[in-house]
């Protein structure tokens, strides 16, 4: 261990958490700017060779996985209508794969080692061969361990067959990812020995005092649950570097316009663990695509999104001056910076990270009760909380909870949400009181007609667990390793899955090879999305038309997926086979 690299960055966190503000990650000189981005690959026909790269960010340089001699990867365009041949020769002495996220294709091209196909062996090679079917922002990105927290990922444009609805003059990819020195097993490592190894903003006496922290008495209770407010990120900036489009914030990517310009943002969220709470101070952003798939155009001032999740903003810069595009983490440790500008050079004020969030009763599950609301009988009987008049609201033990219907109780569950509440209509931890619009998936609505308008014909709810203690992380109590069957869908099928976190962590949960339809009273245009994130305490309602295959499920926090966070739904058709 670089022990002066560790005691500057216990230094900046004493010092964080005292303030309750955050230095910015790019206190050295910023350049001039650049505009520089992967190479982009178009036609019928392509090849991507996988192998080992090095990533220079800010400056420093460090070992990656790249493709085509990139990381992040080559930018991949096609068009909705046409069939596309990728060769994937894998150079490296280890296993890899690609998976193409948000993409619509046979369960055999979907890219997961083990569950769609073998993967790739070191030194072979793999074709994937499919039709495009679809239009709009997607990315690709490895499927075999950590790999794509080193730089496997790259992003995907299709443009539409027919005239496209979204009016714009100018187009720019805004990929905000992660970086970090240290190899992800090492960074999983310290999780599994210490989950709050990279918090440096932990509650302290002096944010106690200043009245910026929990009160002695909350403390105590959050103590005795041996649960930390200030776990908002598992990993923040004290190891990680948050990138646009590759470049650190001292790179000062730019992207260019010309004022009256409607230029479109492709926002991609690529990263391994960051949510990303996004804006661009003095523009307002039209949001007019999630995850792909085109909305009824909402105009806010700022977005959180997490990862795997996709947002396309236009916005009209009118003024000959320059922005600042922000990607501030949901911690508030650091930020993702760049600058939309008229030329190269320019630059705008960045502004100061704000006050991290703390976690609430509501991200605990209290639901109504953390409001204040009244103890039902069920939950008293539970010992969840006390009728009125009994002397207190709450039990906040948590550790002596019912295990829920399907969910297997041990060591792995560390709580049960007594009444998660469907938070769909929540901006995202830390944008509560920001002062200004903010997205919430309520917001959201098609901008056609769903496809498939059936009721669904049954429910499944699953429950998002994990002991934070311990770095464990499964479903329904269930780590992938210990799982001896898939979750079963037959082909057709319209099934209803609620999702509840019975952590205080947003998860965000991805189903391979499927659009599935938000419960958001939005009727015949409910939004649709290939990713969403189920906020903490909270529940999250979903419509889906079951797909034939063997599909991937699973958080798309990269360390939880890896901690067992993920199942395999399979779904077949009357006989038990893949129509």
């Amino acid at each position: 261990m670089d022990l002066n690299l560790d005691r500057r960055a216990m230094m900046r966190g004493v010092a964080l958490a005292g303030a309750g503000l955050a230095l910015p990650g790019w206190a050295s000189p910023v350049s001039a700017g650049t505009t520089a981005l992967p190479p982009e690959l178009s036609g019928e026909e392509m090849t991507l060779t996988v192998g080992h790269v090095m990533r220079t960010v800010d400056g420093k340089t460090a070992h990656g996985i790249g493709i085509n001699g990139h990381a992040p990867a080559p930018l991949i365009r096609l068009k909705e209508g046409q069939r596309v041949r990728i060769h994937v020769e894998n150079s490296l002495d280890e296993e890899t794969s690609i998976h193409w996220h948000g993409l619509i294709l046979p369960f055999q091209m979907d890219g997961v080692p083990g569950v769609s196909f073998p993967g790739i062996p070191a030194r072979g090679r793999f074709t994937y061969d499919f039709p495009v079917i679809q239009s709009g922002t997607y990315w690709y990105h490895s499927h075999s361990g950590l790999q794509e927290q080193m730089g496997h990922y790259g992003p995907i444009l299709i443009d539409p067959a027919g005239a496209d609805p979204v009016a714009f003059d100018r187009e720019h990819v805004v990929m905000l990812s992660d970086h970090s020195p240290l190899h992800p097993h090492a960074i999983f490592r310290k999780l599994k020995l210490e989950p709050g190894y990279f918090n440096r903003q932990r509650q302290t006496i002096g944010g106690l005092l200043a009245g910026r922290d929990q009160k002695a008495g909350e403390r105590v209770e959050w103590g005795a649950m041996r649960m930390d407010p200030t776990d908002i990120a598992d990993v923040t900036a004290t190891t990680y570097t948050y990138l646009v489009n590759g470049h650190g914030p001292a790179d000062n990517w730019t992207a260019l316009f010309k004022p009256g310009e409607r230029v479109r943002l492709r926002f991609v969220n690529a990263s391994a663990m960051t949510t990303f709470n996004v804006r661009i101070p003095g523009l307002a952003m039209s949001v007019v695509a999630a995850d792909g798939l085109n909305i009824r155009p909402v105009e806010v001032d700022e977005f959180q999104f997490a990862p795997a999740e996709t947002y396309d903003v236009v916005v009209v810069p009118a003024e000959d001056r320059a922005f600042t595009i922000v990607g501030e983490s949901i911690d508030r440790s650091g930020m993702a910076r760049a600058t939309l500008a008229p030329r190269v050079g320019m630059t705008a004020p960045v502004p100061p990270l704000r006050r991290r969030p703390v976690a609430t009763m509501t991200d605990m599950g209290m639901g109504a009760m953390a409001m204040g609301g009244d103890c039902p009988p069920e939950h008293a009987a539970m010992g969840h909380c006390a009728p009125s008049g009994a002397g207190h609201s709450m039990d906040h033990s948590m550790r002596d909870f019912t295990p829920a219907p399907g969910v297997k109780r041990d060591p792995g569950v560390q709580t049960i949400s007594p009444m998660p509440a469907d938070r769909t209509d929540y901006p995202g931890q830390g944008l509560e009181d920001v002062g200004h619009r903010t997205l919430n998936y309520r917001m959201l609505e098609a901008l056609v007609p769903n496809p498939d308008m059936r009721a669904p014909g049954r429910e499944i709810v699953i429950h998002l667990t994990g002991n934070m203690e311990r770095y464990m992380w499964s479903f329904d109590g269930m780590k992938f390793a210990h799982v001896d069957k898939p979750i079963p869908m037959r082909s057709g099928e319209r099934v209803r899955v609620t999702l509840i976190n019975d952590t205080m962590m947003g998860h965000p949960i991805h189903l391979h090879g499927h659009f599935f339809e938000l419960v958001t009273g939005k009727g015949d245009h409910a939004p649709r999305k290939h990713t969403v994130l189920v906020q903490p305490g909270g529940k999250v309602s979903w419509d889906v038309t079951a797909q034939p295959g063997d599909w991937a499920f699973h958080c798309h926090m990269l360390y939880h997926m890896h901690a067992g966070m993920m199942q395999v739904v399979q779904v077949r058709d009357a006989g038990g086979k893949v129509a």
